[in-house]
């Protein structure tokens, strides 16, 4: 058989093989991102009280997976910060992410209040125009002043969120006084106007931390955190607080309870 009749045979019987290594990898990877998300929800939902995970080959058995697709996924959740390898004792959670529903209008401080203490540190407050946007969705007039508050907010000494908030200078004034590091804004809105609040319009993303905020957040600069941007308005329906929230996504987790209509 002439030398190029081998070669060429020789890679029509390796193509297939290397495919098919390519498949076998590329499927383990698909379950292990199965794995991890399954065993995330355990971990964050309290499912290993002790702290520490059950035996590799246990979770095999448990979840119908190879070994290798659990070391695998273990291996992310470990990327995540969540758990880690201790020699002599196993896997372990290492991390915990604190829940933030989203089917209710409540402060921070409310909505953890059996997590621990949420102290606020406030960076900045004070009168400054509105930037165009801001006085659109607050409806003020153009250039027209609000009262801006720049706040690191920890949960139990760790920090948590880095919270922009623009308010209306009518209202925001009165906040100037007010106990802002301990007490959340929403309580103080609704105090200083007599009215309830009434609803909020959300918007949650991932994005890079910028150098400030990773800096503020003691997070590592470029990583992904949770944006939620809320504009809420008393039950007049008068919007009354603009605010971008950023979250250290590897500290909270968002949920919320939703219903179908047609």
């Amino acid at each position: 058989m002439p030398p190029t009749d081998r070669i060429r045979d020789h890679a029509g019987q390796g193509a297939p093989t290397v495919a098919a290594q390519r498949t076998r990898r590329r499927l383990r990877a698909d379950r292990a991102r199965q794995l991890a998300d399954l065993l995330r929800h355990q971990l964050l939902t309290g499912g290993f009280p002790a702290g520490t995970l059950p035996h590799e080959s246990t979770l095999a058995t448990d979840y119908r997976a190879s070994r290798n697709t659990v070391r695998q996924a273990l291996d992310l959740l470990r990327a995540e910060g969540l758990v880690d390898r201790l020699p002599g004792v196993g896997t372990v959670v290492v991390a915990q992410k604190y829940p933030h529903g989203l089917d209710r209008l409540m402060g921070l401080a409310e909505t953890l209040r059996e997590h621990g203490h949420v102290a606020n540190e406030v960076r900045t407050m004070g009168p400054a125009p509105a930037p165009a946007p801001v006085a659109e969705r607050l409806h003020i007039p153009p250039g027209a002043d609000v009262l801006y508050i720049e706040r690191l907010r920890r949960l139990n000494g760790l920090p948590l969120s880095l919270d922009l908030t623009y308010i209306p200078l009518d209202i925001g004034t009165a906040l100037l006084g007010a106990d802002l590091e301990n007490t959340d804004v929403f309580r103080l809105l609704e105090a200083i106007t007599g009215r309830r609040l009434g609803h909020a319009e959300i918007t949650l993303e991932a994005v890079n931390a910028d150098a400030h905020s990773a800096t503020v957040l003691e997070a590592p600069r470029g990583t992904a955190v949770l944006m939620l941007e809320r504009l809420t308005h008393l039950a007049d329906g008068r919007p009354v607080d603009l605010e971008f929230i950023r979250f250290r996504g590897d500290r909270i987790t968002m949920s919320g309870l939703l219903h179908r209509s047609l």
